[in-house]
């Protein structure tokens, strides 16, 4: 076991120099003896069920199981996807997220936005603390339940994690740049960074009548989802290039707001890992029922997991996952 462990470290160094795939990935021997990474693994798995587990550092692949091409749907891991398409508009001048709603042109069916609510900055919606309280598309039974009421909060004031606010957001997107979320994200991110599952027909925009805007819902794969995830831990840089403006990526991913869930704050549509706990810069893409991509620089490591939940009706719990991570870093360097 400790000669297959000595492989993986030595692979690990061999890399550290380029810490993004080519067009395939590279993988730990698998006639060696499985490491504790594998078994940590293995364990998650037969436990669990989730769809597809893959575990990184840097360009390496340390672990896997399960089909990690198999395209599934992300949930709300779709909140960090968006993020990154506005960061890119940003960068070029297309989208200012100091604009307010009321500058944008932006209200919603009856009852439409007051005068207060369309104060709310693009900034504000980014960070979930928009104080709109109307009804959102694809939202869960918690969400509803859990919505404040029209008027509770002045924008900028409250953080309550809205659907509202992100499905807007996608509009507001459109809007500004003429393009289609999914074919910007395809193009933009999907093919500069090589995933190897994607295309723009793989994103599907549901509304269910309760607001003039959509939720935009991605179908995609484990791997590439550690690649978008490798992204990120590389400041947004793919084999020398800016896809993602690296100012864009410490600021998004820079808690704003401490949140209901006790170990962790939120950024712009990313969930920011407590650093005390997961190091510096640690965060987290998360979607229901177990769909989950773990980002820590510390320890140069993504960890991705896909549930469908037709066929896992139970998912897999965020804490049951973040537990794999914890076990994971502990086994590296």
């Amino acid at each position: 076991m400790w000669f297959s462990v000595l492989l993986a470290i030595l692979a690990v160094s061999s890399s550290a120099a380029r810490a993004e795939p080519g067009a395939t990935w590279a993988t730990v021997d698998p006639r060696a003896a499985p490491t504790p990474v594998e078994s940590a693994v293995q364990d998650y798995v037969r436990e669990h069920r989730p769809t597809a587990v893959m575990v990184v550092q840097n360009d390496l692949v340390l672990a896997t199981s399960g089909d990690i091409t198999r395209k599934v749907n992300v949930r709300s891991v779709r909140k960090s996807l968006l993020s990154a398409l506005f960061g890119i508009a940003v960068e070029r001048g297309q989208i200012d997220i100091a604009k307010s709603l009321g500058q944008l042109g932006i209200d919603d069916t009856a009852p439409s936005l007051t005068p207060e609510e369309r104060q709310a900055t693009v900034r504000q919606l980014l960070m979930s603390r928009s104080g709109v309280y109307h009804t959102a598309a694809y939202e869960t039974g918690e969400q509803k339940l859990a919505r404040p009421a029209r008027g509770a909060h002045p924008p900028g004031a409250f953080w309550y994690y809205n659907n509202w606010d992100f499905n807007a957001l996608g509009a507001i997107y459109e809007k500004a740049t003429d393009e289609n979320a999914f074919n910007g994200f395809e193009r933009w991110i999907a093919r500069p960074i090589g995933m190897e599952d994607f295309t723009a027909h793989d994103g599907i925009a549901i509304g269910d009548g309760s607001s003039l805007y959509r939720a935009y819902v991605f179908n995609m794969s484990a791997r590439d989802l550690a690649r978008f995830g490798l992204l990120f831990l590389n400041k947004g840089r793919w084999n020398g290039a800016e896809i993602i403006p690296s100012r864009w990526v410490a600021e998004s991913t820079r808690a704003y707001s401490e949140t209901d869930r006790k170990d962790r704050g939120y950024g712009y549509l990313w969930w920011v890992l407590d650093p005390s706990a997961w190091g510096e810069g640690a965060i987290l893409a998360s979607g229901y029922g177990g769909q989950h991509i773990a980002v820590l620089p510390e320890k140069q490591l993504v960890v991705v997991e896909v549930v469908e939940l037709n066929r896992n009706s139970n998912g897999v719990r965020t804490r049951d996952f973040l537990d794999l991570v914890g076990k994971i870093a502990t086994f590296l360097h």
